[in-house]
C-alpha cells in the first residue's frame, strides 16, 4: 500500500496532480479545493495517499493531511459512497467539518455536495458516528447559523471557509444577518 508520497509537482489538472517521485510520474486524484494550495509546477509536495485497487485499475487519491486520508477511507466504508463521491465531499468540506457534521448528527452539512442526496447524507452521519478519529478544533456551539452558511456556500465558499469566517465574527453583540455576511466576506477577502 502507498500511504504517502513526496516528490516534485509536475502537472496540475482540475482535480488531479502529477508528482514525480524517483523519476516516475504518479497521477494522484485530489480534492479540487487542494488544487489552489498545492503550489507551482516544480515545487516539492507531500501527499498522504490512499491506493484504491479495482479489477482494471490502480488509482491514487491524495490529501494534504493524514486526517484527509482517514476521512476519505472512512467515507468509502459507507454503503453507497465510492471514491468519486468521497472526493467530492472532501472538495467541499475539510475533514474537521466532516467530523463535526457527524458528531452533531447534521446531514444538512452535505447539502450541495455533488452525488450526495438526503439518504446518503443521513447514511454517512449514521455509519460514521464514533468512527472518525479526527480532532474537531471548534466546539459544536461555534457553528455558524444556517442562514449565514447558506449565503456563503451559495457564493461558492467551502464549509471550512464558512466555519473559519464564522469564528472570526464578534460574539459580544448580536448581529443582523446582513452584518454577519458583510463581516464574513471581509474576513474571507483578507485571507
Amino acid at each position: 500500500m502507498i500511504t504517502s508520497l513526496s516528490g516534485t509537482l509536475s502537472t496540475v489538472g482540475l482535480d488531479w496532480v502529477e508528482v514525480t517521485v524517483g523519476g516516475v510520474g504518479l497521477r494522484v486524484n485530489v480534492p479540487s479545493s487542494l488544487i489552489d494550495q498545492v503550489g507551482q509546477v516544480g515545487d516539492g509536495v507531500k501527499l498522504f495517499t490512499s491506493l484504491q485497487v479495482k479489477e482494471d485499475s490502480l488509482t491514487l487519491y491524495g490529501f494534504p493531511s493524514s486526517d484527509g486520508r482517514q476521512a476519505f477511507e472512512a467515507l468509502l466504508g459507507v454503503n453507497g459512497v465510492g471514491p468519486r463521491v468521497a472526493l467530492s465531499i472532501l472538495s467541499r468540506m475539510a475533514p474537521e467539518t466532516l467530523a463535526m457534521a457527524v458528531a452533531t448528527e447534521d446531514p444538512a452539512e452535505f447539502k450541495g455536495v455533488s452525488g450526495v442526496g438526503t439518504r446518503i447524507a443521513q447514511r454517512i452521519v449514521m455509519e460514521l458516528k464514533g468512527k472518525l478519529e479526527i480532532e474537531v478544533t471548534a466546539a459544536p456551539t461555534a457553528r455558524p447559523d444556517a442562514e449565514l452558511t447558506e449565503a456563503l456556500t451559495a457564493l461558492g465558499y467551502t464549509m471550512s471557509e464558512v466555519m473559519e469566517a464564522a469564528t472570526s465574527l464578534p460574539r459580544d453583540e448580536p448581529l443582523e444577518l446582513e452584518d454577519k455576511i458583510r463581516l464574513a466576506l471581509e474576513y474571507l477577502a483578507g485571507q
